[in-house]
């Protein structure tokens, strides 16, 4: 059964300061059509300019995961992003009118409250999910970050956090399924050491900060001076150390908090790939620069199968335009240089061609006779003469010119061809012929793998001037 896309009924806003700048912010989350996915937009910057929440446009990750676009930034959105994944919404715009979003309690709890308040609304397209294949790995040896996607019908986390803390120790959280996101990570603050929070108070670096929205960890020992300085900073009357080893007497919404606040972040970073996955997530030790880096390797491999998904599958038993004998008629090449057998498409600026590769081949006598493979270079020229019918193609009497090659770009040899496939060459024009140049960009296909690629340029030249 296929799952719709969602977004929001209405138009809902909240307002508080943005941690690292210490502005009021309000945030509006508008309803949005259908693969419109998430994205800002500065509405008090000139023209609103809009950013895609996309792992492409971000720009930095030290104290939260900041994107950029249309010469604009909006910093710590990933307690939002994980608010929009958690409640399965697919479509939503998100207006600020500052550089930040704001950071509430700390944690997602109160973006998810007032989404839920509003409601949310099906829409008629359907959701498209994107499953892990199989196991991608991503690490940070010197920060000992271990990072897997792997396959699973579901979306399902699991996180290890381990800080070498007395008060902390190594602390684990995991969730089965994303919709157990509301009940136990939502409500999961941000957290931070006490030697942090000073050098952050120092650089003047969260002017927004109060020990309300964020988990202070104790991991020194602290005396009443100490104590007393941070009080006034904060404009609080005092600050204790509670037995937990946390800051100010706050109570931990769970005894894990700090370890399932690093699953959500994980959630709102990976939200990043732009499309709802479908696996599970497993990290150790993560951070928002590994959790980026990860979702590009992601999204690189979801471009990758775009891509591959792309490129049409020819069918080497259809009805050719030209067979072997017509070809013949067209290029000067014979056995054993005749690269190609067959030509199934050809228009002004495509051209499709066949090659059955056999055993019977001269040269697999002497090539690799043992774990016979089709040479590189003669894949090249079976692009090139495909791409010569092309050429050839826009003059009268092709029989009376030649296509001379005078480069071939950007060759690359993707996967072995043996004997028994069939390889399908695809060349397109990269611009229009002029003064008797064509360049063109060439793919070489054993059903649905691309084993060769290259950029080709060659000149149509008569027979007479090229004997001269």
């Amino acid at each position: 059964m296929n799952v719709k896309q969602r977004t929001i009924k209405a138009p809902v806003s909240v307002s508080g300061t943005g941690l690292h700048t210490g502005q009021s912010v309000t945030m509006t989350f508008n309803p949005a059509p259908e693969n419109h996915g998430y994205k800002f937009r500065r509405v008090d910057m000139p023209g609103t300019p809009i950013i895609d929440a996309d792992v492409d446009n971000v720009t930095d990750t030290s104290r939260g995961t900041s994107i950029s676009q249309n010469g604009a930034t909006v910093n710590t959105v990933e307690h939002v992003l994980a608010a929009l994944v958690g409640l399965e919404i697919d479509n939503v715009l998100i207006d600020v009118d500052g550089p930040e979003t704001p950071i509430m309690d700390g944690s997602s709890i109160q973006f998810v409250d007032v989404i839920n308040e509003i409601g949310l609304a099906e829409q008629d397209a359907d959701r498209e999910y994107y499953h892990i294949p199989y196991n991608i790995h991503y690490s940070e040896p010197d920060r000992k970050v271990e990072m897997v996607a792997m396959p699973l019908d579901d979306y399902r986390f699991t996180c290890m956090v381990d800080y070498n803390s007395q008060v902390l120790g190594s602390q684990h959280a995991s969730i089965s399924t994303i919709s157990e996101f509301k009940k136990e990570i939502a409500s999961c603050r941000t957290f931070c050491f006490l030697h942090e929070l000073e050098m952050l108070l120092k650089h003047d670096l969260i002017k927004g900060g109060d020990l309300n929205n964020a988990i202070v960890v104790v991991d020194k020992d602290v005396d009443e001076d100490e104590l007393a300085h941070l009080a006034k900073l904060f404009n609080r009357k005092d600050i204790n150390v509670a037995p937990q080893g946390i800051l100010n007497n706050i109570e931990l919404r769970h005894q894990n908090e700090p370890a399932r606040h690093k699953l959500l972040d994980m959630i709102g970073d990976l939200a990043l790939v732009g499309v709802p996955l479908k696996g599970h997530i497993m990290a150790a030790r993560p951070g928002h620069a590994a959790n980026v880096a990860f979702a590009k390797k992601i999204k690189s491999l979801i471009k990758k199968e775009k891509s591959r998904k792309q490129v049409k599958v020819y069918d080497p038993n259809a009805k050719p335009i030209y067979d072997t004998v017509e070809i013949m008629g067209m290029l000067p090449h014979r056995q054993p240089f005749l690269m190609i057998d067959k030509i199934l498409e050809l228009t002004k600026s495509h051209v499709v061609g066949a090659k059955n590769v056999t055993i019977n081949e001269e040269f697999f006598k002497g090539h690799f006779p043992g774990a016979p493979i089709f040479p590189g270079v003669l894949q090249i020229e079976g692009m090139v003469q495909t791409g010569g019918i092309l050429v050839l193609n826009t003059v009268p009497d092709p029989q009376n010119y030649l296509t001379l090659f005078l480069k071939i770009e950007n060759a690359r040899f993707k996967s072995k061809v043996v004997p028994g496939d069939t390889i399908i060459y695809i060349c397109d024009l990269i611009a229009p012929i002029r003064r008797g140049i064509a360049t063109m960009k060439g793919i070489g296909m054993v059903g649905d793998r691309v084993v060769v690629e290259a950029e080709l340029m060659a000149q149509i030249v008569k027979v007479k001037e090229s004997e001269a």
